[in-house]
């Protein structure tokens, strides 16, 4: 009896460490593609060595050779890939977006009010002086 209760906490115990392995697996099809290809390139090589009637010629094999490669670049992509944590699309602070809508809100309101315009202008540089412009020469004549 208690060999059953440690085999089924060693297998609850594979079974919480496989998970997330699984699951990223199953979410993330940059890592499944590059363990598809590098099956692909592993049984094409497989094939081709096992089909030679020399062992010498296999060392020729520059199908073979490209195979192993394929399929050993395919396998270190899919295990950096597994040891990165996840890429989850990044969300950034919400504080931070809601100045930077309040800041696009602003910049818009102040470029499409005139009001609201001459009003920061004058918060920033001071009210403008209004004057009125009386000329001190009077016009020419009109000649007849």
């Amino acid at each position: 009896m208690a060999t059953k209760g440690k085999a089924k906490d060693k297998a609850s115990t594979a079974y919480e460490n496989a998970r997330p392995y699984v699951q990223r697996l199953i979410e993330d099809e940059e890592l499944r593609d590059n363990l598809r290809e590098a099956y692909e390139a592993g049984r094409n090589a497989y094939e081709r060595a096992s089909g030679a009637k020399k062992p010498s010629a296999l060392l020729d094999d520059k199908r073979l050779q490209r195979d192993l490669k394929s399929a050993s670049d395919s396998l270190r992509a899919a295990s950096e890939a597994l040891r990165e944590p996840e890429k989850r699309p990044s969300s950034g602070h919400p504080f931070l977006k809601l100045l930077v809508i309040a800041f696009i809100g602003a910049v818009l309101a102040i470029a499409l009010s005139e009001d609201l315009r001459k009003a920061v202008l004058d918060q920033l540089f001071g009210a403008e002086e209004e004057f009125e412009y009386t000329s001190t020469t009077s016009p020419p004549a009109p000649s007849a």
